[in-house]
C-alpha cells in the first residue's frame, strides 16, 4: 500500500471514530443543558488525545467541563470507541472557535475564518477569508474578493479568526 493511500485509510479511521463517539456523546451533553460543538482525535505525541467542545449561552467554566467531562467518560467507558488508552479533554471552543458542521459555518456568515482543506481545491489548501454560508455540502469562503466551494467532506480544520 502507498504512502497516500494508507494516509487516506487512516484519515477515514479516525472520521469514523469521530463520527461515532459524537453519536454517542450528543445526547448525554445536550441533557446536561450544553451545545456539543464537534469532536477531535488527535493521534500525535505519546498518547493519544480526544478532545471534546462545547459551548452554552452562559459561556464554559471549569466546573462545566467537570460536570461534561464526567457524564462523557462514562459513557465512552461503556461503549468503548477507542480500544487504546487515550486523554480526554473537555473545552469550550474559545474565542479561535473551531468549526465542523454545516450549521457552523451558516451560524458564523460574515466572520473571518482560516480553512485547512486535506486536498486542494483549485490548487490551494488553505483559505483566509470571510464565511459566506454553506450550500449543497460546500462551505462558502470568500477569499480576495473571489467566493470559493469547498467540501465539507474533504475539510481538514476550520477556525474562526480571533
Amino acid at each position: 500500500m502507498g504512502r497516500w493511500p494508507f494516509f487516506f485509510y487512516v484519515l477515514a479511521m479516525l472520521m469514523a471514530v469521530t463520527d461515532q463517539i459524537e453519536q454517542l456523546i450528543e445526547a448525554p451533553i445536550e441533557s446536561l443543558g450544553y451545545e456539543l460543538v464537534g469532536v477531535e482525535y488527535i493521534q500525535g505525541g505519546q498518547s493519544p488525545v480526544l478532545r471534546v467542545y462545547i459551548d452554552s449561552s452562559q459561556g464554559i467554566s471549569i466546573e462545566d467541563c467537570e460536570r461534561v467531562s464526567h457524564q462523557v467518560s462514562g459513557v465512552l467507558d461503556v461503549e468503548d470507541p477507542i480500544k487504546q488508552a487515550y486523554a480526554l479533554e473537555i473545552s469550550s471552543p474559545g474565542f479561535d472557535r473551531p468549526l465542523f458542521k454545516a450549521r457552523d459555518f451558516e451560524r458564523f456568515v460574515g466572520a473571518e475564518a482560516r480553512i485547512t482543506m486535506k486536498l486542494p481545491v483549485q490548487g490551494r489548501r488553505n483559505f483566509r477569508g470571510i464565511l459566506q454560508g454553506f450550500s449543497d455540502g460546500e462551505i462558502l469562503i470568500e477569499v480576495d474578493g473571489e467566493v470559493y466551494a469547498l467540501p465539507l467532506g474533504r475539510l481538514a480544520k476550520a477556525r474562526l479568526v480571533a
